[in-house]
């Protein structure tokens, strides 16, 4: 298993490295492309859908990502979409929640499966825009992510349950505490200072032009640590949906695409909130 993991996660990071470093975003925005249909099909899969169906689903995803592509959205300022689309995550993702598992059952299946194809279509339109702003935005807000899962997973490990008596969401993911959850927030918010900090220390490199800059340059320091933590719990909020529709759905993981990783949807599962909410956040001053 940890031989699949590490040689699979080599081959990722050949493809992902040089087309997100590329000097153009187009390989980058491929590429998410390809992933985004390959969690359109998986997403198809766990709602019940055969091969044909499943397909379709990702043929489908491939549309709408091509369909904003060729008309240039992923170069135009969409303050109103990324709000909506913003407000839509946090009230449905809380819905589904509260729900529990039971509940995604009884959502019709076209319901469930148009939700999830405009999920993915806003998640990689997100994602392109990001890489077109820059790349040292785009890792700002990945790195955002990862950040706060690592930080939860050693929170979680070292102090779950000392501080909380009950889960985070037993019924759902049992392994989830409030510590971690702590811990992934306290993590972001130490990376988002760091960040700025090197950044206005005139040696920026790197880490210039990054989501926490702008959030900070445009509307002050509380902002931003606000919002950081709000990014991490909405990140979390998309790894319990993920682990509510599997669990649905009787399955581990969303898929076997990648080898000792499980599916594509396992991976981005936090990202599909994030992404679309970051962009909400860089588009304030839009508004």
């Amino acid at each position: 298993m940890l031989k699949q993991r590490v040689i699979t996660a080599v081959v990722l990071l050949a493809i992902l490295l040089p087309a997100l470093f590329y000097r153009t975003p187009l390989p980058f925005c491929a590429v998410a492309l390809v992933l985004i249909a390959a969690g359109a099909w998986e997403w198809g899969r766990l709602n019940g859908c055969d091969q044909v169906p499943s397909v379709l689903l990702g043929l489908g995803s491939v549309f709408l990502c091509g369909f904003s592509w060729y008309f240039g959205l992923l170069e135009r300022p969409l303050p109103v979409l990324w709000t909506l689309a913003g407000a839509s995550w946090v009230l449905v993702g809380a819905w589904l929640l509260r729900q529990g598992v039971a509940g995604w059952s009884r959502i019709p299946r076209a319901v469930r499966l148009s939700g999830g194809l405009i999920a993915l279509w806003l998640a990689w339109l997100a994602v392109a825009q990001a890489r077109v702003i820059g790349i040292n935005f785009l890792l700002s807000v990945l790195l955002l992510v990862w950040v706060a899962d690592i930080f939860a997973y050693f929170a979680g490990r070292a102090l779950g349950g000392r501080f909380s008596k009950s889960k985070l969401a037993p019924s759902i993911s049992p392994g989830k505490s409030w510590e971690g959850v702590w811990g992934g927030m306290a993590g972001v918010v130490a990376l988002s200072v760091l960040w700025v900090l090197l950044d206005r220390s005139g040696n920026a490199g790197i880490f210039s032009g990054s989501l926490y800059a702008r959030l900070w340059t445009l509307h002050g320091a509380m902002v931003m640590l606000v919002a950081v933590v709000f990014l991490a719990a909405m990140s979390v909020v998309g790894d319990l949906v993920e682990s509510l529709i599997k669990r649905s759905a009787g399955v581990k993981d969303s898929s076997g695409l990648l080898p000792g990783h499980g599916g594509v949807l396992d991976r981005v599962d936090a990202l599909l909130p994030t992404l679309p909410l970051a962009m909400m956040l860089a588009n304030l001053q839009v508004l």
